[in-house]
């Protein structure tokens, strides 16, 4: 199974990775995420992760007793200067530095470029990042994420999460894995000693047929990704949200107007969706203070639920005005 992730590694995203050394498979990308932290850093320490933000970047740092310092999410060179700044204000400086891009719940991504500067910062001041790659194969219109990995050096200073769950559909089967760092792989590798006797063979059979035969599936799972999207930002634009076409990940970021929700906060208006319009959304709200007046909606019915979804909302609206 490392094998495999080392080669489409190198053949997805130009990197050479050791699979001895350099690759760690996951009883899902959420396990080995927090007990990296948790390998990593005790009460005192301290991680600067964006806001908003997935809970587990979150709640793994805290878990492990150590601080969370939030700044505002970016994906340009004003987001690096501002972790800088941050940085530089810290005493003592901070252990890790927690990035995500294509990015939950946002849908942000990057572009190529993005991360050399990030490499730079993580070695002046000696910060570990971990990349949650995540949604790095959800990609549409013909945009590609690039990887944290394939910068030079990169490998010096993080780790990469990627999880099966998402490009294959392997949800519920618990399979994910890591790549970079040796140091940090072998910090995980050891940690995870005490916590579990690896993953059932016959999932590790299944992600290693995954990883050899199942590219082309990729391809075809974004296209139908890519076309809910489409429902979906175009029905609720014609609602009077605030909302950006994504360009990759399974979500839809979406403001909520003012004169929508009355005041309201988004976990109370996502109720009031729930419970008057019969959808269930997610609120900004879950994912951090710089959440609030968003909703984060999961492309993951099909395009007629979906546009019965939006039928709902409108109607909510309309009447609730």
């Amino acid at each position: 199974l490392r094998k495999e992730i080392a080669k489409k590694y190198e053949r997805k995203w130009n990197v050479q990775l050791d699979p001895e050394t350099e690759v760690l498979a996951c009883i899902g990308s959420k396990e080995g995420f927090s007990h990296l932290c948790l390998a990593m850093m005790g009460p005192g320490d301290t991680a600067i992760v964006p806001d908003p933000a997935f809970p587990i970047h979150n709640y793994s740092v805290a878990l492990a007793g150590a601080n969370v310092v939030s700044v505002p999410l970016g994906n340009d060179e004003k987001f690096i200067k501002n972790i800088a700044t941050v940085i530089e204000n810290m005493y003592p400086k901070p252990k890790l530095l927690i990035l995500n891009y294509p990015h939950n719940p946002t849908a942000m991504t990057v572009d190529e470029g993005f991360f050399e500067p990030v490499v730079e910062l993580a070695k002046r001041f000696r910060v570990a990042v971990i990349h949650d790659f995540a949604y790095g194969e959800s990609c549409f219109d013909g945009y590609k994420a690039p990887s944290l990995l394939s910068v030079k050096g990169a490998k010096d200073i993080g780790v990469e999460f990627i999880t099966m769950s998402k490009p294959y559909n392997m949800a519920g089967f618990r399979i994910g894995f890591v790549a970079g760092n040796k140091d940090m792989i072998e910090y995980l590798a050891t940690i995870k000693g005490y916590y579990d006797y690896g993953i059932f063979q016959a999932i590790q059979i299944a992600g290693i047929i995954a990883l050899r035969n199942c590219e082309e599936d990729i391809i075809t799972q974004n296209q139908r990704y890519q076309s809910r999207r489409d429902v979906v930002c175009e029905g609720l634009v014609r609602i009077g949200w605030e909302v950006e076409k994504p360009r990759a990940s399974m979500f839809v970021w979406a403001k909520v107007p003012k004169e929508h929700s009355k005041g309201k906060g988004s976990i109370d208006y996502a109720i009031d969706l729930m419970e008057y319009a019969e959808v269930a959304i997610a609120p900004g709200r879950a994912f951090g203070e710089r959440g609030e007046d968003c909703m984060r909606i999961a492309l993951v019915e099909n395009e007629q639920r979906l546009r019965q979804a939006i039928r709902n909302i409108s109607r909510f609206v309309r009447k609730d005005r």
